[in-house]
């Protein structure tokens, strides 16, 4: 083989050559080609003669290089030269042999197709870090070569340089990185909820997926909490950023959620205490979340949003509702004052809960994944856990998705026959004056019986009854209201007026003449509180816990 025509074919040396000749046949016009005397003399006479490229043996060059160099020729790819690095490193290979025997290596690395692509296309390809036999990787540089007058074709140099340091490194990193994502994943999962609360009105199931194992886990997050009297507290948040750090902060915000939540405050007072929180826990960290609770006897959701995407609810008909406002800005930037919404959830109804990993893509607008998440909703029916994984599937959520997902899905079951009787309803309007307490007592034993509830409980409720309408009667204001509700699990009285101070349980000394009413709640029901109704007033609730066994 006659390297010297063939290194006469390597890229580059045609262009190199033929710039020694422009620069030869054209003279500078100012000096007329001469070269200046003093750089005449330097070259002449200090510096010695260098010899040009093409002077130099290629072989010679090939066999002292570090890299591994292999030259194979023809379409069966016969070799025609392979330098000392190469043989160090695999071995004598005969030359002339086709090189699919003669050297297994590269078809063990997968290059042949690779070779016949170059030979055919005659343009260079390059393969990253592949792990060669030796158990060293390197980086594969195909470079196709032709020898004039030659009648079979192209041959192909192969050029593999040594890249087993970096590629430990980065195996290293990829392995740091692995860990680093495993213990933000196990903080992240260990912060949500282990078991979702089921309130006795709606059925929820959530689910959570983390981002893929190129995307660090981020600091998605949601929760069922049971505010007492019926009413469920629902949230979903995201922290932006990734990493440990963006799950630890959603811990804090969440714990801090269920905190603020047992205040039973309305949503937008729940918000504005977590805006501040999340500014002192991290400026730079924004998060966005929603708060909804609902209320069994109000048939809607009352929420809050701090830049969070909308809820979204699908009636009994199938149409689905999108809870645009009101939406105020993310968690954190503080200076706003959020407020709260509301909208439909009556029997029947299906309610969704949702991160932007749900919706959000990068080659489509927001919004077009929300009408498509609508579109899905629209569609989804079966219990919350088909729904929520009908969604996720719906979305193209796979195991190699770039974004964390979480999603709550909720239900208010349309109850009818037998199951109806277990949740029921009784209101009074209380007018006061000295009849209204022995009135509420009376209703309240009426209502109890119709209900077929024991003697015990039905003697423990009517007392509760009496109590609250004392306490409302002498600390309240004009108008009040009794109303008594059952579920399959529990009975719950509540009594609502029109003054805003909040009852506490305080210990009445001896001669006290009241102070007695709210403590003997506290003692004989299974728990007790009570809130600000948003109107204006208070409701002041207790709940007794139904024997397993309720008759119906």
């Amino acid at each position: 083989m006659n390297f010297t025509r063939w290194s006469a074919r390597l890229p580059g040396t045609q262009r190199r050559a033929a710039a020694r000749t422009e620069q030869t046949a054209s003279p500078d016009r100012r000096g007329e080609g001469s070269v200046p005397a003093a750089r005449a003399e330097q070259l002449t006479d200090e510096s010695p003669s260098v010899p040009a490229v093409d002077e130099l043996r290629v072989r010679e060059v090939l066999d002292r290089v570090p890299s591994l160099v292999a030259l194979v020729h023809g379409p069966d790819h016969r070799i025609a030269y392979v330098n000392d690095a190469y043989t160090s490193a695999f071995g004598v290979r005969p030359l002339g042999e086709r090189a699919r025997e003669a050297l297994p290596e590269l078809d063990g690395l997968g290059l042949f197709p690779l070779l016949d692509q170059v030979q055919r296309s005659g343009k260079p390809r390059t393969v990253k870090s592949r792990k060669a036999p030796d158990g060293r990787s390197y980086t594969f540089t195909c470079t196709p070569v032709a020898e004039e007058g030659s009648s079979d074709g192209r041959g192909v140099l192969v050029f593999a340089t040594d890249v087993t340091d970096h590629a430990e490194a980065a195996e290293r990193l990829r392995a740091s990185e692995r860990r680093q994502r495993e213990t933000a994943v196990t903080l992240q999962r260990s912060l949500l909820p282990q078991e979702l609360e089921q309130p006795d009105d709606l059925r929820i199931a959530a689910t959570y997926h983390p981002g893929g194992t190129e995307a660090a886990v981020g600091g998605d997050w949601y929760d069922v909490i049971t505010l007492g009297g019926g009413r469920t507290a629902l949230v979903i948040g995201d922290v932006m950023g990734r990493g440990v750090r963006a799950a630890a902060v959603m811990g804090q915000l969440r714990t801090a959620v269920r905190a603020y939540a047992r205040l039973d405050l309305p949503p937008h007072e729940v918000l504005q205490l977590l805006d501040g929180l999340a500014a002192e826990i991290d400026a730079n960290q924004i998060a966005t979340c929603a708060y909804a609770i609902h209320d069994p006897n109000e048939g809607k959701l009352i929420y809050s949003s701090a830049g969070h995407l909308p809820i979204l609810v699908r009636d009994e008909n199938g149409t689905v509702l999108r809870a645009e406002e009101p939406t105020g800005p993310p968690l954190g930037t503080g200076g706003w004052m959020h407020t709260s919404g509301s909208i439909p959830l009556a029997p029947g109804s299906t309610a969704v809960l949702y991160t932007d990993g749900l919706v959000e893509r990068r080659d489509a607008d927001l919004d077009e994944g929300i009408a498509a998440l609508e579109r899905a909703l629209a569609g989804a029916t079966g219990t919350p856990q088909v729904v929520c994984d009908r969604l996720v599937r719906s979305a193209g959520v796979t195991p190699d998705h770039d974004d964390d997902v979480a999603v709550l899905v909720l239900q208010h079951p349309a109850r009818t026959g037998a199951d109806s009787e277990l949740f029921r309803n009784a209101a009074l309007e209380l007018l006061g004056g000295v009849e209204a307490a022995p009135r509420a007592r009376a209703f309240a034993s009426g209502v109890l019986t119709s209900w077929r509830f024991p003697a015990d409980l039905h003697d423990l409720g009517v007392l509760a009854t009496s109590e609250l309408v004392a306490n409302s009667l002498q600390h309240g204001t004009p108008p009040m209201r009794l109303r008594l509700r059952r579920t399959d699990r529990r009975l719950i009285i509540e009594v609502t007026d029109g003054d805003d101070h909040l009852p506490r349980r305080r210990r009445a000394e001896p001669g006290d003449e009241s102070g007695r009413g709210i403590a003997i709640v506290a003692t004989i029901a299974s728990n007790w509180g009570c809130r600000r109704t948003p109107g204006g007033g208070k409701a002041v609730w207790c709940e007794f816990a139904l024997p397993r066994t309720q008759p119906t």
